[in-house]
């Protein structure tokens, strides 16, 4: 049947009705979100964006700093801007940064204080506060923008879920047939990395436990920073610099536990042996591990196994160990590094206990 052109002219006016009302909203959403100059502040610029949330490695409230972190992330590829993120540490006021504007964007804990205090401060949700330079009013705006765009999404939603919750192993695993889909925000990286040292990825997520709790911005008294409480000067050794970047700090803690596994591996000890000594050397240092092996070869021990090492460590507290010609480093008392093999290994177990697939 032929078309009249009154029809003809119908339908072509509806497909054009339906494809304004289909493109509008995504070229919307682009025109706020893009980064254009004529509505985004950030746009191409680089911006310097500070956490300053506490510790949360032992918080009830969750991972606060890694969820800022991602956030921030986001923030930056949605405006397209490039973001530096450092965290505070004790002693640190990033306020004071923000008047003066070598920071751009600020996050604290939530209270009416820091409302009141900072003009252009933004609730996120009921834990932080973001806040930018109170002269900076087209880059609130932008932030107002974004964060009413962004707390409307389901990804906002899942990140809340992925880092508002409790990760600790072992209180999961003392309730009978539980089990968790996650062990950590980070299994993703934890998993690819454990890739490349060849273990079940549950003894690296382990380690990342003991060290951090899963927190980027657990900082020990020696400086040791992020996830895998890698110093400074080990992370610029493997070509690392942020420490705070999840991937980068992984990056750098399992190229040391690489290097310090093939240490290991070499000698012929089984992988189980390779992996407890690579642990211990983690905490400890490879020296000092030489040296406990060299003292149990020295007692007619194979220095093959963990549990012999440990039954020797003891003699090595003792003045006399100054006197051992196959210890170099003097006294070691031990009890830290003992521990943390025993600890990570209890930690492996009840992951498997909670997340029994690899």
């Amino acid at each position: 049947m032929k078309l009249t052109d009154k029809r003809k002219r119908r339908i072509n006016y509806l497909i054009f009705s339906i494809m304004v009302i289909c493109i509008t909203p995504l070229c919307e959403k682009g025109r706020i979100l893009s980064g254009a100059a004529t509505e985004n502040s950030f746009a191409g610029e680089e911006i310097v964006c500070a956490i300053d949330l506490g510790d949360d490695m032992y918080g009830s409230q969750g991972l606060k700093t890694g969820f800022s972190y991602e956030m921030l992330t986001k923030f930056a590829k949605d405006n397209r801007c490039d973001v530096k993120i450092v965290t505070a540490y004790t002693g640190e006021n990033y306020v004071d940064s923000l008047n003066n504007g070598t920071v751009d964007i600020l996050i604290t804990p939530y209270s009416d204080s820091i409302m009141d205090q900072q003009d252009n401060a933004r609730l996120l949700d009921e834990h932080t506060v973001w806040s930018v330079n109170g002269k900076e009013v087209d880059k609130a705006r932008t932030l107002d923008v974004w964060m009413s765009h962004i707390k409307g999404s389901h990804e906002y939603d899942e990140l809340q879920k992925k880092y508002y919750r409790s990760y600790n192993p072992h209180s999961k695993a003392a309730i009978k047939g539980m089990t968790a889909s996650q062990v950590s925000p980070y299994d993703d990286l934890i998993k690819k990395y454990a890739k490349e040292l060849g273990w079940d990825w549950r003894i690296l997520a382990a380690v990342v436990y003991q060290e951090s709790k899963f927190s980027i911005n657990s900082v020990s008294h020696r400086g040791a920073k992020g996830l895998m409480q890698v110093m400074p000067k080990t992370g610029r050794y493997y070509g690392v610099e942020d420490l705070i970047d999840p991937d980068q700090n992984l990056k750098a803690g399992t190229s040391h536990l690489k290097r310090l596994q093939n240490i290991y591996a070499r000698t012929g000890m089984n992988k189980d042996e390779v992996i407890k000594f690579t642990l211990a050397a983690y905490n400890a240092g490879e020296g000092r591990i030489a040296d406990c092996r060299n003292f149990a070869a020295a007692k007619g021990l194979s220095g093959m196994s963990w549990d012999e090492v440990v039954a020797v460590i003891p003699q090595m507290r003792e003045d006399s160990i100054l006197e051992e010609k196959s210890v170099k480093l003097g006294k070691f008392k031990g009890h830290e590094t003992i521990a943390y093999v025993d600890k990570v290994m209890s930690l492996y177990d009840s992951i498997c206990a909670i997340h029994p697939s690899i």
